[in-house]
This record gives C-alpha cells, structure tokens and sequence, in this order.
C-alpha cells in the first residue's frame, strides 16, 4: 500500500514537533495538515476528511480525550484509524486513550520513523478489511455485524458505532470462533504491527469490546480469557445475507 493520496491530520501545540513530522511525513509521501488545538482540530476535519489522525493528549483548549471522543461518537469520522501521542512515562493516559477507541498510542519521545512505521502499519489494516469482499452479515448471540457497512445491530434494535479497531477485533474472533487467539495474533491482525513487551493495547481492546458487547458479567461470558494463552469467541456464528 503506497503512502500516496493518504491524508493524515495532525494536533499538537508544539510548533516544533508540527513542522517536524509536517516534513518528515510529507516527504514520506502523505498529505498532512496540521493544527495546535483542540478547535483547529475539529474545524480541519469537518472541512476535510482524514486517512488517519494524530492527537497529542495535552492541548491548550481541549486534551487529545475529549478530541478522540468526539470522533469516535461522529457518524462521519467514527472508524478513522487515531494514533495518540503520550508521555511516556504516564501509563494512565494511554489506558484512557484505548478505552476512548484510539488505535494505537506513542510515548514522547519518539522517532518520527517509529510514528512513520505504526502509521503505515493500521493504513495497511484499513486498507485490507476495506478491500476483503467477506460476506454481508454475520450473526452471533444476540448481535448482528454487516462486514460490508461494519454497523453492529443487536436484537433490542440498538446500533453500536465500532471503531476501525473494534471491527476489526470482532471481525478476528468471528472468522475464528471458539479458537484461542494469542494476544501476538491479535495484535498483529489489529493493529498491523507485533507488540512490545508490556504492551497493553491488546488487552485494552478486548476490554472496550466487551463493554460494546455488554459481555461485562464475571467472568466475561461472551469473550473469554484463557489464561496464559490468550481470548476466545465462545458463540456460535452464522454467516449469510439476509439474517
């Protein structure tokens, strides 16, 4: 998947760290617009759609939550892939940005080349579930998954918005019911990329998934931990066209 034509929008209210990534990714071969807060943000992105976002947490108006919030909630921008950008040392800001739907996370100080690799990384796992023909409707417990729409329906008649990350994650479990995925597995199908050590992304996505799920009994009923070797779909699913 070439980087050509793929737009990233960028807020961070350092100046320097903008005009760096602008050249970098831009010589990369993407298009970037970037901002320095909160308002810049949302205006650019109602102007114009994004490929991918880049929040930083700490902004003069607004922080990176409320911005990533905020997409994940608008019907337009819900499934663009969002990398947050986080100080490195505060593991509270990366929990709560995965809670919020944020794909991946990066700790300041980075590379712009690590940024470059973990951009390319869910660009590619956009690009492949958008390019798969898969079939139309998928069908397990109470819930109902278009692959081809990604809109998740249950039975009572409520819509669930899945972000780009958490389509792909039920997408995952429902090729491979009753399997047990590794988090290796997981990582690398969801976000394109192997995990490093004490990365909790994977755990964090299960858990937002659940929730999405109401699989939020004690133990979880619907998504499974095994300990030691990872999560399992425990449901039976049906694929057609017109379930």
């Amino acid at each position: 998947m070439s980087a050509l034509s793929k737009s990233i929008l960028l807020v961070d209210d350092d100046l320097e760290i903008r005009e760096l990534l602008d050249q970098y990714l831009t010589r990369a071969g993407f298009h970037v617009r970037t901002v320095g807060d909160g308002a810049g943000f949302r205006q650019a992105l109602e102007n114009t759609c994004a490929d991918l976002l880049i929040l930083d947490v700490m902004l003069p108006d607004e922080d990176g939550f409320s911005l990533c919030r905020w997409v994940r909630q608008h019907p337009r921008f819900a499934q663009t892939p969002i990398i947050m950008l986080t100080a490195s040392s505060d593991e509270t800001d990366r929990v709560i940005g995965l809670e919020l739907g944020a794909d991946d996370y990066l700790g300041k100080p980075f590379s712009p080349r690590e940024l470059q690799a973990r951009i390319k990384a869910l660009l590619r796992r956009v690009h492949f579930a958008n390019g798969s023909a898969g079939n139309e409707i998928m069908a397990f417990e109470d819930w109902r998954l278009n692959t081809v729409t990604h809109r998740l329906f249950h039975t009572d008649g409520e819509e669930v918005i899945l972000s780009g990350a958490d389509f792909a994650l039920l997408k995952l479990f429902l090729d491979n019911p009753q399997q047990i995925l590794d988090r290796d597995t997981i990582g690398n199908a969801t976000r394109g990329r192997e995990l490093m050590p004490l990365d909790r992304i994977v755990d964090m996505a299960v858990s937002r998934l659940r929730q999405r799920l109401r699989d939020t009994d004690k133990p979880p009923r619907l998504i499974r931990t095994v300990r030691g070797s990872g999560y399992q779909l425990a449901a039976q699913v049906t694929v057609g066209h017109g379930l």
